[in-house]
């Protein structure tokens, strides 16, 4: 099995075996007018290519026909080492294995690597104007609104929300997912962080790789993940390299970062994906390495950003620093230490590792999930409170320990301060916000218009006309249909016996057939549970659409309303599924 990935057709079925025929004119289109060598090469990630054994074809074929996928065959394995396309009749391709197993002519090119720039930030006159400069930095910005965009719920098993706190407000670093069981629960999780900064990669390609390294570890340690198995991977993106030594020397110096930060901290990158065509006549896009870290751990061990309590002490814990400008990796390794101790005696509150913006972006990112403020330690130096802080964590303290450098203490007072200056939470809230506020809108006006309270008081309980022992609870799975293993196990956790259907729409013939045994199986159930996902690809217009066509088919409404009408059973819906009901 193989994914289409950027090689296209070609590639992801050439992979599979050392000898090949493949009929381009049998692989499905998404577009008419395609020549033989646009089919060969086009990309289709949504496809995958599988290899099988001849007498297995019909056998497979009807079980991607029962998942209501689209099988075709488009090659056939031969023992003649050679990858052979034919395209209308005509062979347009027939190259020896031999040949593709060497990559092709070998190549060669001098490398350059410039020394790195210095890397230094610019440090505010004011505390305000450093502030509200921060969080209107792009990098630091607001993006709720375009996360909204997004239901991060899907699936079930989202242990943090995008943003923290009552008010929702504190960006999560760290992606956390419980783990995925068709049946049963587990409280292991899944968790997930990136690191980069441009800045730092434009004057450092291997500073900025370095560092996106430990940034992405640090994301997963500060929310509550233990250092031991984490694991890496890249994506990487450079200018257009050409044969300019000079141009070679950037992905080559930022390499050698990423590698270096790998031996230091003992942990390894599996696999990634690298463009070097990042430009576009004269603009090129800097140096780019993000880092991606993943693990996994106990839900128990969370730890979420936002503060939790007014008075509570903040600190920052840092690891020393080399005269390369890079955490030292026994200090760093020390750091990581000392935060975990933290959690697992039940001290911390709270941590967040600094990013581009330093000690006070993060400060008032943890502070905006609760309508806290925070009033900073006289002793700091702007310097301490916008300079980059990479390696480090901002703990809030359950204690009055002696760990680390304090920074201040959260304020029930909705203001930041230091020394004299002060600036309103508000005002720093409405300009981190409204910086992309006419690109992803997320603050839209809704009318005051008084809310009406409904309620509804039952003078009599319903029970089913057919009793059973244990209740059958049909599960239809539509096309867009995401959500039907989720339901199912919430169906069987409430006590009843779960039964997942796919309908077929792939012909004419197939939603007949599914349609009629759907009717069959409403028969056999007491209740239809319709699950969510993205129908009709979740238009406003056309969420459900679909779902309340096959419902309106004369067998199948005759079935389900007999089944609501005269056995008293049930039907549900989320999601999509619930708008399908309300259509």
């Amino acid at each position: 099995c193989n994914d289409f990935g950027a090689g296209g057709v070609s590639v992801a079925i050439g992979e599979l075996a050392d000898g090949l025929d493949i009929d381009l004119d049998a692989v499905p289109k998404k577009y008419e007018g395609l020549d033989g060598t646009e089919l060969a090469i086009s990309e289709s990630q949504e496809r995958m290519a599988v290899v099988i054994e001849a007498h297995n074809k019909e056998r497979f074929l009807a079980l991607a026909d029962a998942e209501n996928l689209e099988a075709t065959v488009v090659a056939r394995v031969k023992a003649d080492p050679r990858l052979t396309m034919t395209w209308r009749g005509k062979v347009i391709c027939d190259i020896k294995r031999d040949f593709l197993n060497s990559n092709g002519a070998e190549k060669h090119i001098e490398v350059i690597t410039d020394a790195p720039e210095a890397i230094e930030k610019e440090i505010p006159e004011s505390f305000e104007a450093g502030i509200m400069k921060t969080l209107t930095d792009l990098n630091c910005c607001s993006k709720r609104g375009l996360s909204e965009r997004f239901d991060s719920t899907i699936g079930a098993g989202t242990v943090l929300m995008p943003f923290g706190g009552k008010l929702q407000r504190t960006p999560i670093q760290a992606m956390v997912q419980k783990v995925s069981l068709e049946r049963g629960h587990t409280d292991l999780a899944s968790f997930m962080s990136w690191g980069y900064n441009p800045y730092v990669s434009e004057k450092s390609p291997y500073h900025g790789a370095y560092l996106a390294v430990v940034e992405s570890v640090c994301k997963l340690v500060a929310t509550g993940a233990d250092f031991e198995d984490v694991y890496l991977t890249f994506q990487e993106y450079f200018k257009r390299l050409g044969k300019d030594e000079r141009r070679w020397g950037q992905p080559m110096a930022a390499l050698l970062g990423a590698f270096r930060a790998q031996m230091d901290l003992g942990i390894a990158a599996i696999g990634g994906k690298d463009s070097m065509s990042g430009s576009f006549e004269s603009l090129d896009v800097p140096p780019t390495l993000i880092s991606f870290a993943v693990t996994t751990d106990p839900v128990s061990k969370v730890v979420s950003p936002e503060f939790k309590k007014a008075g509570s002490k903040v600190v920052l814990l840092a690891p020393e620093y080399g005269e390369d400008g890079l955490p030292v990796t026994s200090s760093l390794l020390d750091v990581f230490s000392t935060v975990a101790r933290i959690r697992n005696n039940g001290k911390l509150l709270a941590a967040y590792t600094p990013t581009v913006g330093g000690v006070a972006e993060a400060v008032v990112k943890m502070a905006m999930g609760n309508g806290y403020g925070f009033a900073f330690e006289k002793d700091l130096s702007y310097e301490d409170m916008f300079g980059y802080r990479y390696g480090s964590f901002i703990l809030e303290l359950d204690c009055t320990c002696d760990i680390g450098k304090t920074l201040g203490y959260v304020t029930s007072d909705a203001r930041f301060t230091y020394g004299s200056e002060s600036v309103s939470a508000s005002a720093v809230n409405d300009a981190y916000e409204d910086k992309l506020e006419s690109v992803y809108s997320c603050n839209i006006k809704s009318p005051e218009a008084k809310v009406e309270n409904v309620s509804y008081k039952a003078e009599k309980r319903v029970a089913p006309a057919v009793k059973c022992a244990r209740p059958k609870v049909l599960i239809p799975v539509f096309p867009g249909t995401n959500c039907e293993y989720d339901s199912a196990k919430a169906v069987m956790d409430a006590g009843a016996d779960a039964e997942i259907f796919v309908v077929n729409n792939l012909t004419k013939d197939g939603i007949k057939r599914s349609a009629e045994l759907f009717t069959k199986k409403i028969g056999e159930s007491q209740a239809i549970f319709i699950p969510g996902g993205f129908s009709g690809g979740d238009e406003p217009d056309g969420s459900g659409k679909f779902i309340t066509a096959f419902l309106r088919g004369a067998s199948v409404k005759s079935a389900v309303t007999e089944l609501l009408e005269k056995r008293d059973g049930l039907m549900c819906g989320i999601c999509n599924g619930f708008q399908a009901l309300v259509k």
